[in-house]
């Protein structure tokens, strides 16, 4: 997709540290993780946010989410067990990177529901640790079969959270840029991330 002509590239995807918090999925919401989406809009999902939100309880949560409706900020050190009593995860953005909150609430074993955009349809397989897809009404359809059926989801939530470690934990990222230092460098040792 990039073209850098001869310039070397590497892509080195988010390095995540594992949370100690575990999914329970107990309450029959979903929630949502997003900064100032009130502000930022449809690039944000906004309209997706709310579209889905008059047909499933979703919960709002991040920097501004008063101005939508939602809960307000969570500290970031309490999220992962602030989420894992949420039956899923659902992540409405349009136009992003691989978020960081879909990759924590990965790694605690929440099934992810997504519009099938950007990163996003290389790490959520549907079906198979969340739901994605370009379709909102399908989406709201998945999220309250999730709310009905909490084996499920916690199933879902299971497969999602050995995608995040295989991908994301922090001692792959580690270890690949270790191996770009290296590289760039010519040194073979791994002194350079600790």
């Amino acid at each position: 997709m990039w073209n850098s002509g001869d310039v070397p590239t590497r892509v080195i995807d988010h390095g995540v540290i594992e949370p100690k918090a575990r999914y329970s999925g107990e309450l029959v919401r979903g929630l949502v993780v997003i900064n100032n989406i009130a502000r930022r809009g449809r690039r944000l999902g906004f309209d997706v946010f709310e579209q889905a939100r008059r047909d499933v309880p979703l919960d709002l949560v991040g920097m501004g989410a008063e101005e939508a409706g939602g809960i307000g900020e969570v500290r970031h050190a309490e999220l992962p067990a602030f989420a894992a009593r949420y039956r899923f995860f659902f992540n409405p953005i349009r136009y992003t990177s691989m978020g960081l909150g879909v990759i924590e609430a990965m790694m605690v074993g929440l099934p992810i529901v997504a519009l099938a955009t950007t990163e996003m349809v290389t790490v959520i397989r549907d079906g198979h640790n969340g739901f994605i897809d370009t379709d909102v009404e399908r989406l709201v359809r998945l999220m309250r079969m999730l709310l009905a059926d909490r084996a499920l989801a916690a199933e879902l939530g299971a497969q999602a959270r050995c995608t995040a470690l295989e991908r994301f934990h922090i001692a792959r990222f580690v270890a690949d840029w270790n191996a770009a230092f290296a590289e760039v460098t010519g040194e073979r040792n791994e002194r350079f991330a600790a």
